[in-house]
Parts: C-alpha cells; structure tokens; sequence
C-alpha cells in the first residue's frame, strides 16, 4: 500500500500515454464490471484502440499522474470550468489511497484556478467514491457508447 510519501503525482508526459491506456482499459475491464454488461464494458473501452487518437485525448486533457514505484497507478484531470473527465485508478491498486489522493490534487489545482464547482459523469461504481468526496448527484443519465447503453450520473461539488 503506498504511502502519501511514497506516491507521487506529476503532470501528465507524453510517454505516459500508452501505460495510462492500459491502466484505464484492465480498469474499466475489471473493476467496472460488477456494474456494466461485458457489452457495456467493450463499447466503453474497446479491445482495439487508436492510440494516436489516445494520445490526442490525453494531450488534450492534460491528466495528473499518481505513480508508485516506478508505475502509473492512478490519473484524473480537472478542467479550467472544474470539469473532471476522466479519473481512474489502477484496477489493482483500489482502495489503497490512490483515488484520495488525487482527488485532493485535483481539489488543490481547482483551488488555484478559483472554480466554483467540481463536476463530472460519474460511472455506477464509481458512485460511492465521490460521495465520500462530498459530491451530490445532479441527475442520472443515460449515455449511448459505440451502441450500448450506460447509465452514469452528473455529480458536482461546490468549491
């Protein structure tokens, strides 16, 4: 289990890319599936990936990196507005204080940008998570993905 001194969070590089997508793909794929269909979970995050267009993704985003020994073991991002688009955490290192740990980062940096509101499309699993962050449930919603019909919910916090 990592310690806060142990763990380290950085911005985002460019050779992160493809260990952020792996980290995302076994996560969805395993920590996910105790609330998404295995057709959900292929739509979400599809065997075959364009990592040019991951790359672009995550350039675009520009995510903070929790890494532990050497290994990206969490990433989330925070938008200008507060917008938080993705935020996971390695399928093997849940409920270590990974998740925590960037969600106080992210509270930080989102200090700093002085907005008034943390927000984000939060999946079934991920639910009680940011409940304990002090989130609140806006509204649930139903999204199409490559044909397949997940449920999430539009959470915020208010800075």
């Amino acid at each position: 289990m990592p310690t806060p001194t142990q763990l380290i969070i950085r911005p985002y590089q460019e050779s992160d890319a493809e260990a952020l997508h792996a980290l995302f793909y076994h996560t969805v794929h395993n920590v996910n599936r105790r609330d998404y269909t295995d057709a959900q979970l292929a739509a979400w995050a599809p065997d075959a990936v364009d990592m040019l267009f991951w790359r672009q993704r995550m350039r675009g985003i520009q995510p903070y990196v929790a890494v532990y020994q050497n290994l990206q073991v969490g990433y989330a991002d925070i938008q200008t507005d507060g917008y938080i688009d993705h935020f996971f955490c390695h399928w093997q290192y849940q409920g270590q204080g990974v998740g925590k740990a960037l969600m106080q980062h992210l509270f930080a940096v989102g200090t700093e940008l002085q907005v008034p509101r943390f927000y984000a499309h939060v999946s079934k699993t991920a639910l009680p998570f940011f409940q304990r962050r002090g989130f609140e449930t806006v509204h649930e919603q139903q999204v199409t993905m490559r044909g397949q019909l997940l449920t999430n919910y539009l959470m915020e916090r208010l800075a």
